[in-house]
């Protein structure tokens, strides 16, 4: 199967799992998102969410260099060995909660992504526009804010000297953060779909 098929393929069976607000996890194929995945002891480095446009999936995602609005295929194109799985609040949405959920995603785009995944910041990154939007838009708080330091002392197998590196000699372990793995295991989602 060529990689044209498996995409054509993995497009597919995403389309007919999705419902709009669900949140798909993917795992970016670059040195830094592989060590935000090493760094949290999980598979995913990336996160968005799923809201469909006439007739059209999109995933409204923080990505380099800016927040967007980026066609299903696209997003799924950038993660490696077809690795994705949606989850869902297990509360369900209905439509009012959704167009909440895209007005405060609306008021977030074009905003600069901030490479040091500073929580307090008016940049976003992945994790933290997820946060922002379900907890601005719903009141309902998805994954876990924690300092650097917590973070690399509960997963011993980050690379503390590329984080060091990453922050020019200096890591600032009380900095605030939120990953896409504290996303993927909270418990107010399920999974609807996983190829991994």
């Amino acid at each position: 199967m060529t990689a044209r098929s498996r995409l054509d393929q993995l497009e597919q069976q995403v389309s007919d799992s999705l419902k709009e607000g669900d949140i798909l996890f993917i795992s970016i194929n670059s040195f830094l998102y592989k060590q935000v995945a090493q760094g949290t002891g999980s598979w995913c480095s990336h996160v968005g969410f799923a809201v469909q446009e006439q007739g059209e999936w999109f995933v409204l995602e923080s990505a380099v260099p800016v927040v967007r609005r980026s066609p299903l295929r696209k997003f799924l194109s950038k993660t490696c060995n077809n690795e994705v799985a949606i989850r869902r609040l297990k509360s369900g949405l209905v439509p009012d909660q959704i167009e909440r959920l895209k007005a405060e995603a609306d008021k977030r785009m074009g905003r600069l992504y901030h490479l040091g995944f500073k929580y307090d910041s008016e940049r976003q990154f992945c994790s933290k526009f997820v946060h922002e939007c379900f907890r601005d838009g719903l009141g309902i708080k998805l994954g876990k804010v924690e300092t650097l330091e917590v973070l690399l002392e509960q997963n011993p197998q980050a690379s503390v000297g590329f984080w060091r590196a990453w922050y020019f000699g200096f890591i600032p372990w009380q900095r605030r953060t939120l990953t896409p793995a504290s996303q993927l295991s909270d418990e107010a989602l399920e999974t609807v779909f996983a190829t991994i």
